[in-house]
């Protein structure tokens, strides 16, 4: 026996139905609440949660061992590659760019609304920057650098990871060898 995903009856039938984008199996007295799903043909031996890969192997399986082993290798030599993302394109901001910020602007003889009113953005938004409340967004930053003629990215902190060599001699990690203390 199966439980209805909407009532929570036991039921011996279950129909999917779509509600609100979301397909549920539920007993006859709830059919009423979506629209129900057409399932296709039930010589499949598939389930709803399987994926390409296991079908094509349970269809597959009078193959030789051998090519399971080929298609196993292939998923492991992709699972070791580095994945990128959208962050690894992203300059790392200076740590302390509200302090260059302030020190550039300072050194140009200029006060926050006049370096506002030149980056044509408010004075609060320079004011926030230069206490270090809010970090420039990457239009605002680039407007600053330009402006200021400063460099607001970090140095050298994609290589600090690269360089490091912590750890113990077995290779294995600890929080200790990867924590970096304050005081």
């Amino acid at each position: 026996m199966v439980q209805c995903e909407m009532c929570g009856a036991e039921t011996s039938s279950p129909k999917t139905i779509k509600v609100e984008g979301a397909k549920l199996d539920v007993c006859s007295n709830c059919t009423d609440f979506g629209t129900e799903v057409r399932q296709p043909s039930s010589s499949s031996t598939s389930t709803k949660y399987s994926t390409g890969s296991s079908s094509s192997s349970s269809s597959s399986s009078g193959q030789s061992a051998g090519s399971s082993g080929a298609s196993s290798s292939s998923s492991s030599s992709s699972s070791t590659q580095r994945r990128n993302d959208m962050f690894d394109d992203m300059d790392e901001l200076a740590p302390d760019y509200d302090d260059l910020v302030r020190s550039a602007r300072e050194n140009k003889g200029l006060s926050q609304s006049d370096l506002a009113n030149e980056l044509n953005e408010k004075s609060s938004l320079i004011r926030k920057i230069e206490r270090g409340d809010t970090l420039p967004s990457d239009r605002v930053q680039s407007k600053l650098e330009r402006f200021l003629e400063i460099d607001l990215s970090a140095e050298g902190s994609s290589g600090d990871d690269s360089e490091w060599s912590g750890g113990s001699s077995s290779g294995s990690y600890t929080l200790g060898d990867v924590v970096k203390r304050k005081d």
